[in-house]
């Protein structure tokens, strides 16, 4: 096989091997359950015993079991029973200029926040992304749960404080329980107060509970603020590959990524993050006062789920139920996942003066790798620095291929040439190769002082293809995680979104391709297979027709990238395509000039004067005579 025959197939080699390694290092399975869950905390009624709160009627649609109010370690129960009728009220609003959120006093609860493309008039159908998915059953979102994690959310109605701003909104309710410290009822309010504001994706919750807090003590826990069960947006599934939900923790100034159910305690911040989008939830309590779960545990009518859980437990929980009054805030952000954006929350560049939390972590979660990293910014940069000029993201990637193209010419061109010099000195190589067929050391030798003797470096014609490869690595994390790149249209109607893989005909839900997997049917990755053949065809040498390694290379290899690339996002295959089209019109171009300046150098060889011949040696003897006629 020759040289460079061998070098194509290993460089092919690396690209399969790089994308299915992409896969399997970016994009794991989902890691096992760390622990056995929890025993569901009872519901129950009210004993029938229970004394009602003097000159009120309680409202027992709801009772949380809770340890007694005495020792800490008392296993005996007593009931929270909500306190009055409440009626549910109609939803409220809060919009500023990122999102519009909607709340309901049933829980006091967020059930839906959509974020605003600002990019889009919100009079069109996309100009909102839910980024709270809910399934069969309303979102709980910031819901409250008296005890631990497996404990049952409060789903009685809150009152609403009179509304002094249009980004804050308030709820409030009393609770009661028998009090067995001091023989009678303990009655204590919860309340959660959301403020918005007008130009940040960060808003705060503060939880503040009063009154009489010494019967909340649930083995060492007070209440569980949950959110769930799914960031969006919308999907028809988490493949880990091109969208995904990952966990993360910020501890001791790192990130790191948590596993499902894993207890974690004794961190900063924690995030749920998904391609685009993350919910990050910052407490501004004590580490030591608060732990946190992630679950997957399924909701109806969702596909997947994933869940966020903060257990209230302080290191001295006796010290905290013994007073009158806690107020806990927690800042929580629900937003873009992008450096620029997130970077706000270090420098101090935001509404809620929050700085030094390294939120941009969650930017670089599902970041390449660091080598790779700033030939991405740059090519993100020229991306970006064209589409200003001419604001269609397809046409930009174009002239961006072109504009590599320019900047590799000088090294293709080179490439290029070693390339047909190698087809030139083929017959030598074989005369070679054939000689030393049962001595490969002297092969290689006699061959290194071959190439020495041409000023031939067989290396030079790979040269170009291995200095692309980084750039298509770049160019696959940049298409598949650059927000600006998010919903960017490019041909109407058949590639609205360069981000994610465009389909001409889309399957009924739920339905695959056996042994594929496809979901659709896709236009560009036939396109793909197409220009390389094409490219393949018209750059290819004489006498390599009916060389089989280099058919193997001509009409093989295509097909398998076809099933590596079918679900890769529109932009990186419209970036390929047209990378191989100019490279076709640029091998044309180079062939000619080499053939060119071949036939001039054969040309000029063949004007040179030839050495004449030295004239036949005189006789000087030795011959007979010839006798003469008579």
């Amino acid at each position: 096989m020759e040289k460079n025959t061998i070098l194509a197939v290993v460089l092919s080699t690396i690209v399969l091997i790089i994308s299915f390694a992409l896969q399997g290092l970016f994009f794991p399975r989902a890691p096992q359950p760390a622990f056995e869950e929890q025993t569901q905390t009872a519901i129950t009624a009210p004993d029938a015993g229970a004394t009602s709160y003097p000159g009120t009627q309680p409202d027992s649609s709801q009772t949380i079991t809770a340890p007694s109010a005495g020792a800490v370690s008392s296993p005996s129960q007593t009931q929270i029973v909500n306190q009055g009728d409440i009626a549910l009220e109609p939803p409220i609003v809060i919009e500023n200029d990122f999102f519009s959120a909607v709340f309901t006093n049933s829980g006091g609860n967020l059930v839906s926040l959509k974020w605003r493309d600002q990019r889009k008039d919100i009079s069109e159908p996309d100009a909102y992304v839910d980024l709270i998915l809910s399934g069969t059953d309303e979102a709980k979102a910031f819901a409250v749960a008296f005890g631990g994690i497996e404990a049952q959310p409060v789903t009685a109605n809150f009152n609403i404080r009179q509304r002094t701003s249009d980004y804050i909104v308030e709820f409030y309710r009393d609770f009661y329980y028998p009090s067995t410290v001091y023989g009678s009822n303990g009655i204590f309010t919860l309340i959660k107060r959301y403020t918005f504001k007008p130009n940040d994706y960060m808003f705060e919750l503060k939880i503040i509970m009063s009154g009489d807090l010494t019967g909340l003590n649930f083995d060492g826990s007070m209440y569980t603020l949950s959110f769930g069960p799914q960031i969006g947006p919308s999907f028809q599934r988490l493949d880990g590959y091109y969208d995904y939900r990952h966990f993360n923790i910020y501890s001791n100034g790192k990130r790191r990524d948590a596993k499902v159910n894993e207890i974690v305690s004794n961190s900063t911040w924690a995030a749920i993050s998904g391609k685009y989008f993350a919910f990050i939830a910052y407490p501004r309590l004590n580490p030591n006062d608060y732990i946190i779960s992630f679950s997957d545990k399924a909701e109806p009518g969702l596909t997947a789920a994933s869940r966020f859980n903060l257990v209230r437990s302080p290191s001295s929980i006796s010290s905290v139920v013994s007073s009158s009054n806690i107020e806990d805030t927690y800042f929580f952000y629900l937003g873009p996942k992008t450096q620029e954006i997130l970077g706000n929350y270090n420098n101090g560049r935001n509404e809620f003066n929050v700085q030094d939390v390294n939120f941009n972590e969650i930017a670089n979660s599902r970041g390449f790798w660091g080598i790779f990293s700033p030939l991405e910014r740059a090519l993100k940069w020229l991306l970006m620095g064209i589409h200003r000029a001419i604001p269609n993201y397809g046409i930009s990637i174009i002239l961006l291929t072109l504009l590599i193209k320019l900047l590799f010419f000088p090294l293709t061109k080179k490439g290029s040439e070693a390339t047909l010099k190698m087809q030139a000195l083929g017959p030598k190589i074989k005369e070679l190769q054939d000689k030393y067929k049962n001595d490969p050391q002297k092969l290689r030798t006699e061959m290194g002082k071959f190439y020495q003797q041409e000023g031939y470096n067989p290396i030079s014609g790979c040269l170009p293809m291995l200095l692309q490869l980084p750039i298509f690595i770049s160019m696959f994390s940049l298409f598949n995680n650059h927000f600006d790149l998010r919903g960017a249209m490019f041909i109407p109607g058949w590639i609205p979104d360069l981000s994610l893989p465009e389909y001409i005909v889309r399957f009924p839900e739920g339905f695959r391709i056996p042994l594929l997997g496809w979901t659709a049917l896709r236009l560009l990755p036939f396109i793909y297979v197409g220009s390389q053949l094409l490219y393949g065809k018209v750059t290819q040498m004489p006498g390599q027709q009916s060389n089989t390694q280099m058919k193997l290379m001509l009409y093989v290899m295509p097909i398998v990238f076809f099933f590596v690339l079918y679900d890769v996002p529109s932009g990186l295959l419209v970036y390929w395509i047209f990378s191989n089209l100019l490279t076709l019109v640029q091998q044309v171009i180079i062939n000619r000039f080499v053939m060119k300046k071949r036939a001039a150098m054969a040309l000029a060889e063949a004007d040179k004067p030839s050495v004449a011949a030295p004239p036949p040696p005189p006789n000087r003897g030795g011959g007979k005579k010839k006798k003469k006629k008579s």
